[in-house]
């Protein structure tokens, strides 16, 4: 049975037909994210930590690093990246002892990821294109990791899945000349969105068993591509997650948090309250007021997707006597709490093979 194994100093997740999803926390990475991305070239790293945290806090397993800042005083990737890169793991790894996937298009980032990096982190990315393979692939066997596959070439992303699935095998082929193993191969075939193409779901389930039962490999995606575009994108993707365990699919780079309800939408759901005559007790709080209205909680907590997940865990014995299922309804503030309060920092980096 294929294991894919990733490490921190204290920790090991395992990707496997028969191993509870692994979640990759996402939220580590300022693409598209203008205010984070101006906090890194600042120098602040606030809400890296507070995302490092919320992520463990709510079940991530991995948690992804990506350090893709445009900076305005540099716009040069290749120079200013690898430290910023090597800054944010040796931060992230000191609050938490998840392992990592160390996640850039820049060849010198990733490597200085997987310099500092204690354990076996995961590596995303590689493609099918030439150059990138003969840059990802030597990275992956001189530090002995695990890499993520992304199933497009030179020719660009086809919507052809046999195409992807012939690319995956590529890559697969590749990677064994190095003397990687097709175990520390994990392929994202490629979701595509369901609003822009009807069969997008048929097509990543029947993908995910072929590479399972033709190429014997772990897959992953960005879960939330699916649903891009359309309104209650949660209720897609909740739908889509167990179907695609149910297909094989054994990890996701997705967002675990559900986000706190802002200050703004509190005040906007006060006035309607109050034009609707209801009458509050007084000095009740923030977090008493939405969830009595259903609009959530002012903090982060484990998201609806990371419900579906636990509860997909269940259905195919991958949660022995539902204990996760238990823990996650009892206590869901405390659920992944433990992983949050282990990581410290300082200490040597294990050695790789």
């Amino acid at each position: 049975m294929t294991r894919t194994v990733v490490e921190s100093k204290t920790k090991t997740a395992v990707l496997g037909f028969d191993e509870p999803f692994c979640v990759i926390g996402e939220r580590i990475n300022p693409t598209g994210r203008k205010k984070l991305a101006a906090e890194l070239e600042a120098g602040d790293f606030s809400t890296v930590e507070k995302d490092a945290l919320a992520q463990v806090m709510a079940g991530a397993t991995v948690l992804d690093i990506n350090a893709g800042v445009v900076y305005n005083s540099n716009p040069n990737p290749n120079e200013t990246e690898p430290p910023l890169m090597r800054k944010i793991v040796e931060l992230v790894q000191g609050l938490v002892d998840v392992p990592l996937c160390i996640d850039s298009s820049v060849p010198g980032a990733l490597e200085a990821g997987l310099e500092a990096a204690e354990g076996r982190p995961l590596l995303n990315s590689v493609t099918g294109e030439e150059e990138r393979l003969e840059l990802v692939l030597p990275l992956v066997k001189k530090f002995n990791v695990p890499v993520v596959a992304i199933s497009n070439d030179d020719t660009g992303i086809s919507e052809d899945p046999d195409v992807r699935f012939a690319v995956a095998k590529t890559i697969v082929e590749r990677a064994a000349d190095y003397g990687i193993p097709a175990h520390d191969i994990v392929v994202d075939p490629l979701v595509m969105p369901i609003g822009a193409m009807a069969t997008a779901g048929q097509q990543v389930f029947a993908l995910v068993r072929r590479l399972r039962e033709e190429l014997g490999v772990n897959t992953t995606c960005g879960a939330s591509n699916i649903s891009f575009g359309l309104p209650n994108r949660h209720g897609i993707n909740n739908a889509f997650l167990p179907m695609a365990m149910g297909a094989g699919m054994t990890s996701a780079i997705m967002n675990p948090v559900a986000l706190p309800v802002t200050q703004k939408k509190i005040a906007e759901k006060k006035e309607a309250v109050a034009a609707a005559g209801i009458i509050l007790p007084e000095g009740m709080d923030d977090e008493t007021f939405v969830q009595m209205f259903g609009l959530g909680s002012t903090k982060p907590r484990p998201g609806k997707e990371m419900e579906a997940i636990r509860a997909a865990n269940l259905l195919t014995n991958n949660d022995p006597h539902g204990g996760e299922w238990i823990k996650f309804n009892k206590a869901p503030e405390e659920a992944g709490a433990a992983g949050a309060a282990g990581g410290r920092r300082g200490g040597g980096r294990r050695r790789r093979a």
